[in-house]
């Protein structure tokens, strides 16, 4: 497997505030648009949203073929887990780190492609990627991500969160599924260093959950263009009960012990603490529920871990979205499960649009050209649709977004 190299680290940064900026929207969206066949795509795939009509026809070329697991991985969803987690290939590349100290004094680090400078135009569209839970820019899924968007002359960036990727943690608090103020900060940051390029993100797992709150809760004000969610638990409170059934023990344990790991190398910020934190029952934690239990929710004031699940589920607010947004599922999740997608608002949403594909398991989707040990089958789909949004016509770059938006819903 290929070694990540880091350059020097940056200075610390402070974020300032969002300008207004041009962005790209569908040419088409004062005009009627024709009902789509359901030749765009595969019956083994299901496709639903309100904005499949305006979506769907750029995503044909991946769609209209049959999801065909590989048959070495997808005959069992955990086999095409755990395979995907241990033996994709992790393409090789540099990445400059950039730590950003956050209005809290927190830090978070984001891992640029080492070069880009030089290679792309400070006009270039961005994608901001957030992996998921205690993953960062060294995960494979990251990194054929990475890859696959260079090569088509987008700049990336990989935020990792609080403690994940070797990302230092300066005060007594970590990150959430609720907690909001790094993305905000994060994307700021990005659109100040880059004010005539457009901003899109995408997000996988916990990221994906953390991404799709961020675009409901700044619905009126997000400066993205468009975002994709994958593997999204959607419903957390769905997602923990799954997770403590079968074999998804296993899973249960394994994300707890690294984000024990992550603990253990930062406990000292919570030795003397106090309050309602349980910090060995956060040390020693043997389920997710043992450490959202001991820091998470008291560090982001939810009376108990029922109330943190229900309050962070992104389910309640993807009716808010007001940017494009594709939702990339697979029906046999083990970690995000399918009950908890939700269809309906999903449906009733001009702006987004699913993909359920039958088999995939939790960040494996080990099928496609480059099965079993390539990019999983969804990279290509997330980068033709966000051409697709980005190659659009801009209206009048000195619109506001709010104004354009009226226009899409």
């Amino acid at each position: 497997m290929a070694t990540i190299v880091f350059a020097t680290s940056s200075p610390l940064i402070t974020t300032v505030r969002i300008p207004r900026r041009r962005f790209s929207v569908f040419s088409a969206a004062n005009s009627k648009l024709p009902e789509i066949s359901r030749t765009y795509h595969h019956s083994s795939l299901e496709v639903i949203g309100g904005g499949t009509d305006r979506f769907l026809p750029a995503l044909k070329d991946s769609l209209v073929k049959p999801y065909n697991a590989c048959p070495l991985t997808g005959f069992n969803r955990h086999v095409e887990t755990i395979y995907a987690a241990f033996y994709r290939s992790v393409p090789s590349g540099r990445l400059r780190r950039e730590c950003l100290r956050t209005k809290d004094d927190g830090s978070v680090a984001l891992d640029w492609v080492a070069g880009d400078d030089g290679y792309l135009s400070p006009e270039s569209p961005i994608l901001i990627l957030l992996p998921g839970l205690t993953g960062g820019s060294q995960d494979s899924y990251v990194r054929h991500m990475l890859l696959r968007a260079r090569s088509n002359k987008w700049r990336c960036v990989v935020f990792n969160s609080r403690g994940c990727g070797d990302s230092p943690v300066t005060t007594p608090q970590f990150y959430s599924d609720s907690f909001l103020g790094d993305i905000c900060e994060v994307i700021a940051h990005v659109g100040d260093k880059f004010p005539n390029a457009n901003l899109y993100a995408a997000g996988w797992s916990l990221g994906g959950n953390i991404l799709v709150n961020y675009l409901g809760q700044e619905s009126h004000n997000c400066p993205l263009t468009a975002a994709v969610s994958l593997c999204n638990p959607f419903d957390l409170v769905i997602a923990d009960e799954d997770f403590h059934k079968g074999f998804n023990n296993v899973y249960d344990k394994a994300l707890s012990r690294s984000l024990r790991r992550i603990f253990s190398k930062h406990s000292l910020l919570f030795e003397d603490i106090g309050g309602e934190f349980n910090i060995p029952l956060a040390a020693n934690a043997e389920t997710l529920r043992d450490f959202a239990e001991g820091v998470t929710r008291v560090s982001f004031g939810f009376k108990s871990v029922d109330e943190y699940y229900s309050k962070s589920s992104s389910s309640k607010v993807i009716k808010h979205v007001r940017i494009p947004l594709l939702c990339i599922q697979a029906a046999n999740d083990p970690i995000a499960p399918e009950r908890g997608i939700p269809r309906d608002d999903i449906k009733a949403n001009p702006n987004c649009m699913l993909i359920v594909t039958p088999r995939g398991g939790h960040l494996g989707w080990v099928a496609g050209e480059e099965a079993p040990n390539g990019a999983p089958w969804t990279d290509p789909v997330v980068m033709q649709f966000l051409q697709f949004v980005e190659s659009r016509e801009t209206i009048s770059g000195e619109r506001s977004f709010e104004d354009v938006q009226q226009i899409l819903v």
